[in-house]
């Protein structure tokens, strides 16, 4: 960092001492290391003892080990995927705390992974189905067959491949961007070995209300950062806070104070956001492989049960009186499928799903509980009520569909007693992702940090500067994670760095704007591209 002269309220042409670089170089010690490792291998061990214990409490005989080698093999690289969002980004949260000299670099990113590993633990989980509905469905249906592997493999391996690459350069790019853009080209590839239009291989309208969420979050970062900074300066007018460090000297301690809370929010939220994404691939490799003990929801109580009854019967009604005059030849599904693929109502639409609903219904009944489904039915009582749960959605949401507000109400009951019987996150998963999450942000965050704290601005960052980022950027992921939406944490605070520098009158080092807003719009279409070809790779191979 160049010898800097700051011009504030700290009067004209006052001359500071420089602000010192802060060390980056200091290895962590042997039993730091030890510890690393030991916590990576006993998250191991938990994994494997976890998916033991769920299967033998199915009462079903394992015969052959293969299908839990894919397993294993599947959950390594879905947790490596965390492992490498924890180090991509963990900069963004710890970046300011050590370019203040508010924390030790290794002390901040070690605080920053306990916090990423609280975050993803308390996360609602809202967000983590939320990435899985952009999957088209007849992969999420099969998702235990060939092109079901070939589908989280795909996408799982482009998106770790994208993040590393993004990473090594420096580049503080989007795990969120990339993890979608995988999603997509996926999805893009099965329609277009399907013989049908790529177009038609993904729920755009889901697409597009992420990548609203996407495209808004770096602008969001950058005029709230920007207006929190010049509120702040009206508010508190104490100069030190808009002053650059001096040398390596730590800053006064209500500062410092401030610093490390907002550090610790940003990393929080980073972990309840960032750690669903991974849950939701997860769940889907679990429902694959073992769909008798992952498929549905066995430890809902029985009053849940009698709540799907209730909800299932309403819903019934409603659909029925829409399908009046119509009858169903053979099997619902096909019809019901084509709907939820296509999201054009045909006269089968209704009357199909009506049908289901009925067929649903029935099964949960005869069962008597979700835990007394017999294994070699499970899989399908999943996907009927997958499939009914994704017509409701988008039933709800075509406007040409001539639905009572008192009909949605009981739609959106039924979908919410679908969802709870599918839509759900084991302890263990959560606890795997938060180790995995946690464990990635005390590895390679070096990087990202030289970046985000000495080559987005063309001076220091300031105490005032730092705080705004954080607190903006915070409340941004906490906010999305609130609604479900996947938000990145990257661009967030990147671009409220850069805004701080812009109200601040500093300047942008602009090469390196360049490259940020050059990894901000090619990460979708590499993303695409690379898990694409991936899938049509594996599913030639598998």
């Amino acid at each position: 960092m160049t010898d800097m002269t700051v011009n504030s309220a700290l009067g004209e042409g006052a001359a500071i001492q420089p602000a010192a670089r802060p060390n980056l170089d200091k290895g962590f010690n042997p039993l730091t290391m030890i510890l690393f490792f030991g916590v990576l291998a006993a998250g191991l061990l938990f994994v494997a003892y976890s998916i033991y214990v769920d299967v033998d409490a199915t009462g079903v005989k394992v015969t052959t080990y293969l299908p839990y080698m894919l397993l294993f093999i599947a959950l390594l690289i879905a947790l490596g995927f965390e492992f490498v969002n924890g180090f991509h980004d963990t900069a963004n949260a710890v970046a300011t705390v050590i370019y203040t000299h508010s924390l030790p670099a290794e002390v901040a990113v070690i605080w920053s992974g306990f916090f990423n590993f609280l975050g993803v633990l308390l996360s609602t989980g809202a967000v983590a189905f939320g990435i899985v509905s952009l999957l088209p469905v007849e992969l999420i249906l099969q998702v235990g067959s060939s092109a079901g592997f070939a589908m989280v493999f795909a996408l799982l391996i482009a998106a770790i491949l994208w993040n590393l690459g993004t990473w090594y350069f420096g580049l503080p790019a989007s795990s969120s961007h990339t993890l979608i853009g995988s999603i997509i080209g996926v999805g893009i590839a099965n329609a277009l070995l399907r013989g049908r239009d790529g177009t038609s291989g993904v729920d755009w309208s889901k697409a597009t209300e992420i990548g609203y969420a996407l495209l808004l979050s770096p602008l969001v970062g950058f005029v709230c950062a920007a207006l929190l900074l010049y509120l702040l300066k009206f508010v508190v007018r104490n100069p030190a806070l808009y002053a650059a460090p001096e040398g390596p000297k730590a800053p006064p301690w209500w500062i410092r104070g401030l610093l490390i809370l907002t550090c610790t929010g940003v990393s929080f939220a980073h972990g309840s956001n960032d750690g669903q994404k991974g849950m939701g691939l997860i769940m889907l490799i679990l429902i694959g492989t073992v769909p008798t003990a992952y498929a549905l929801n066995r430890t809902l109580p029985e009053s849940q049960i009698a709540k799907f009854q209730e909800t299932s019967q309403a819903a019934s009604k409603v659909i029925a009186a829409k399908a009046d005059g119509y009858n169903v030849i053979g099997d619902p599904r096909p019809a019901v499928t084509l709907y939820v693929s296509q999201r054009k109502i045909n006269e089968g639409t209704y009357p199909s799903l009506a049908v289901l609903v009925k067929d649903v219904g029935d099964q949960v009944r005869t069962y008597g509980s979700l835990n007394k489904v017999p294994a070699d039915a499970v899989g399908n009582t999943r996907n009927d009520m997958y499939l009914t749960s994704e017509a409701i959605r988008f039933l709800m949401k075509d406007k040409e569909n001539d639905l009572s507000k008192d009909d949605v109400a009981v739609l959106t009951a039924y979908k919410g007693s679908l969802d709870s019987a599918t839509k759900f996150i084991p302890n263990w998963v959560k606890i795997a992702v938060a180790i995995a999450l946690g464990l990635g942000t005390m590895i390679g965050w070096k990087r990202i940090v030289i970046t985000v704290g000495e080559k987005i601005g063309k001076s220091h960052l300031t105490y005032a500067q730092g705080a705004s980022a954080e607190l903006v950027a915070a409340a941004t992921i906490g906010a999305a994670d609130v609604f479900g939406l996947p938000v990145s944490t990257t661009h967030v605070l990147s671009s409220g760095v850069a805004g701080t520098m812009a109200a601040n009158g500093s300047g942008l080092q602009m090469a390196t704007i360049r490259n940020l807003l050059m990894a901000w719009v090619l990460t979708l279409p590499a993303a695409i591209l690379l898990s694409g070809s991936l899938y049509f790779i594996f599913s030639r191979l598998f």
